[in-house]
């Protein structure tokens, strides 16, 4: 097949990963900002600007949907990290993509805004339903078995044979699930982004890559 042929399919993919997301989004939105109860498919659908039938060709439910923001982001991390110059260190490239998804070391701490505490509370509230950690643990899944493609990439290793990238890769979500709740229920209010910056570093001491 021609490079020209490949173009096609492509774009056709970038689009449907656009959509995904975009449907994520939405049910994440709406299932803050009304309660998860309170959101239909129908709804979902209407502020995406598609039909059901889309959101169907993509997702089971609500519950899917919102945890497929999780494996895009650890999609993006993986892209990311794939381009990371070939001479940075393991870790340092690690932190630096991961950071630049949850946001940076140095956020300014402030006073949380009276819609800033409800969106907080919304999060808290949607990540408690049953229906939705099911989906949280298959989208864990996924999302571990990508980053570690891209560790295993970076070190010259073999993800399927090598512990090491799978270690990496699984540490690496759970922090970012520790920083994520931590953040939700911390008062006074704290940004993910320090908090996950002081357990990669952590991490990078104990887990140092191969030479």
């Amino acid at each position: 097949m021609t490079p020209d042929a490949d173009a096609p399919l492509g774009l056709r993919e970038r689009k449907k990963r656009e959509t995904r997301v975009a449907l994520s989004r939405a049910t994440i939105r709406l299932c803050v900002e009304r309660g998860w109860g309170n959101v239909t498919v129908e709804d979902i659908a209407a502020a995406a600007n598609v039909s059901v039938r889309t959101f169907r060709n993509y997702f089971s439910g609500k519950a899917e949907a919102i945890a497929a923001s999780h494996v895009e982001r650890m999609l993006r991390i993986a892209d990311e990290l794939r381009a990371r110059p070939a001479a940075e260190p393991l870790w340092d490239a690690i932190t630096g993509v991961v950071l630049a998804e949850f946001g940076g070391p140095a956020e300014p701490a402030g006073a949380e805004s009276p819609r800033e505490r409800r969106w907080r509370d919304g999060v808290r509230l949607m990540l408690a339903e049953p229906a939705l950690q099911g989906e949280i643990v298959k989208a864990d899944a996924a999302a571990q078995g990508e980053l570690a493609q891209a560790v295993a990439e970076r070190i010259g290793s073999d993800a399927a044979h090598d512990v090491y990238p799978k270690l990496v890769a699984a540490v690496v979500g759970a922090a970012s699930s520790v920083a994520v709740e931590h953040s939700l229920t911390a008062e006074p209010p704290t940004a993910v982004g320090p908090v996950l910056a002081e357990m990669l570093e952590r991490l990078a001491v104990g887990l140092r890559a191969p030479s």
